[in-house]
């Protein structure tokens, strides 16, 4: 079944509403996972360089291209621009590379993944102060970054361009300089990160909001371990409200909680490599909410991030970092 649901961008592009989430896996798990999502149906695609599995991606891409069994206008491929790379002059020779890696001509949608950038060494490893804290390029200047990003369109190097992690503030500073305006905001939503006032005035300026880690992220957990973070976080699956809903329709905890995003007109890119949850994940377009439990599921919000950056330990410093994390109290 390939999903046939769209959000329409205000360029006329059309974004798939569901997407595979691609970060935290393994080459050999994402070349597995990226197959088995393509024969499920999917064709949205979420990548970027700080994944470092584009060139594992490109290899699947290539095959299933070069074999016919799908056509390029199909697919809807999002790639970014990383966090270490936020200047204008750096956007360019980045998509290129992203695009040799993804052995593709163009993308469909290029974010600016991060409002705030990181220094790094010239071995590519992160810049670090004697305190050990990743030093940051505090020059950050959206507006001239947002020109290079409108250059790559009229190069037909993407379709279109958005931003990701961006504020309400941060999006309609970049409104009012832009000739062309962004087509999409990725940041976390979920039931207990709503974000409804960043999400609405997206929608009210036209512009498009995708979800990441809608159904949590167990994964960030062990991220954050990596960074020396022991934090607790929620179990979207295990909320009673979201299981009896579930019960009611015959459906997964998951397919709830990416149904109630869809239905509030966001589009969402859960990370899945196991072949059946990736089946399940876009099985979400046989049965409706009610009014009711869009209610019910919106009234959940508890303002908890889980992508809150803290594993990027000394980022808080930047000017353009607006998330609260431990370090920012």
């Amino acid at each position: 079944m390939v999903n046939s649901k769209f959000l329409t961008f205000n360029n006329g592009e059309k974004m798939p509403v569901i997407g595979i989430g691609t970060w935290q896996a393994s080459d050999e798990e994402i070349e597995t996972a990226i197959d088995a999502a393509l024969e499920a149906g999917y064709r949205h695609i979420d990548t970027a360089p700080v994944y470092r599995n584009e060139k594992a991606i490109g290899r699947v891409l290539k095959r299933w291209l070069d074999s016919g069994k799908v056509k390029r206008e199909e697919l809807f491929i999002v790639t970014k621009v990383p966090p270490v790379s936020n200047r204008p002059h750096e956007v360019e020779p980045t998509i290129k590379k992203s695009l040799e890696d993804l052995q593709l001509e163009y993308v469909d949608l290029y974010l600016v993944h991060t409002p705030f950038t990181i220094l790094i060494n010239e071995d590519g490893s992160f810049k670090l102060d004697k305190d050990g804290l990743m030093e940051v390029d505090v020059t950050t200047n959206h507006a001239a970054i947002w020109v290079a990003m409108e250059a790559l369109v009229e190069k037909g190097l993407t379709k279109s361009i958005g931003v990701s992690n961006f504020s309400k503030d941060q999006v309609a500073r970049l409104l009012k300089n832009c000739k062309i305006r962004p087509a999409n905001n990725q940041i976390e939503h979920h039931v207990y990160l709503q974000q409804r006032d960043l999400v609405d005035f997206c929608k009210s300026e036209n512009i498009t909001v995708t979800a990441y880690s809608p159904l949590g992220s167990k994964g960030i957990a062990k991220f954050n371990a990596g960074a020396g973070i022991v934090r607790d976080l929620p179990d979207l699956m295990d909320i009673p409200e979201v299981k009896e809903i579930a019960a009611a329709h015959g459906k997964t905890p998951a397919q709830v909680l990416l149904r109630w995003i869809i239905d509030t007109g966001v589009s969402a890119i859960p990370k899945s490599t196991n072949p059946d949850r990736l089946k399940q994940n876009l099985d979400v377009f046989d049965f409706e909410l009610t009014a009711e439990e869009v209610a019910k599921l919106s009234s959940l919000d508890k303002n908890i991030r889980v992508c809150d950056f803290a594993f990027f330990h000394g980022v808080e410093r930047h000017p353009e970092f607006t998330f609260k994390n431990q370090y920012t109290n």
